[in-house]
């Protein structure tokens, strides 16, 4: 009994000093000029320092995707016809699979952009991708093509609207 009580009696002076506490800030918060404007301060501060990690991240993810690009190209791409469709085939299916597990976004990304660099008509398959697709390895997917100068997104010269294909969100 003596511990019940004694485990109480902390209960309440812990309940009763985070009240005390409460009302304190408060008060500080409506009467106090400098503590509203402190408050402020630390509001405006957190705010900057979440957009420059935001930013910072980006820009980390850019520069990513910019060097599996470069490794890409590096790798080569097949030439024969049925070097190239053997190979679409490999990376649209494994692209699938990766799709399905969202801490594989970027593996899955990429083989869908291998896919489409050996594809006839990558603007055709770009289409395909915006409905088959996840959101998220699109965005990412968009990113990569983005970096590509090489890809020509409509080489028989197709009617393609730009403003249907999916966009990354670069901000």
């Amino acid at each position: 009994m003596v511990q019940s009580t004694t485990i109480l009696s902390i209960a309440a002076t812990a309940a009763t000093g985070l009240l005390a506490y409460a009302i304190y800030f408060d008060y500080q918060r409506r009467a106090d000029p400098k503590f509203r404007r402190n408050l402020r301060r630390e509001e405006r501060r957190q705010a900057r320092a979440e957009k420059e990690e935001a930013y910072a991240q980006s820009k980390e993810k850019r520069k990513n995707i910019q060097q599996i690009i470069e490794q890409a190209t590096e790798e080569g791409y097949p030439t024969g016809v049925n070097e190239k469709e053997q190979f679409f085939m490999d990376h649209v299916q494994k692209g699938e699979m990766l799709a399905a597990d969202p801490s594989s976004t970027m593996d899955a990304a990429l083989a869908f952009y291998k896919a489409l660099k050996v594809y006839p008509t990558p603007g055709e398959l770009i289409t395909i991708y915006d409905k088959t697709v996840d959101k998220r390895v699109l965005d990412v997917l968009a990113e990569m093509i983005a970096f590509d100068k090489e890809l020509v997104l409509n080489p028989g010269g197709a009617d393609i609207d730009i403003s249907d294909l999916p966009s990354a969100a670069m901000d």
